[in-house]
């Protein structure tokens, strides 16, 4: 199953990684905070502003980009976990 976003929202997949404590334990990502950052896989068409046009949406697939820790709505397809944000909800991109 696809899932494709409307209007200025985008849906992110979290970088997962695991970490290794000082002592050398590894920590799986369940066991941790999870990460504000992502990469992009599904970009909307943009805003629809007052005077009817659409403005696009300033991101595009692929785009590694930070959000906010509880920003957005997660969501399971297909036994994966996604984010969809609001293009406001995201702080930037990582180049």
């Amino acid at each position: 199953m696809k899932i494709r976003p409307l209007r200025d929202r985008v849906v992110v997949r979290r970088k997962e990684e695991e970490q290794t404590s000082s002592g050398g334990i590894v920590l799986p990502g369940s066991a941790k905070e999870k990460p504000n950052q992502g990469e992009v896989i599904a970009v909307g068409d943009g805003a629809i502003l007052e005077n009817g046009d659409v403005r696009p949406v300033a991101l595009s697939v692929g785009d590694n980009v930070i959000f906010g820790q509880y920003s957005g709505n997660a969501v399971k397809v297909d036994g994966e976990e996604l984010i969809i944000l609001s293009e406001s909800e995201i702080y930037g991109v990582v180049e």
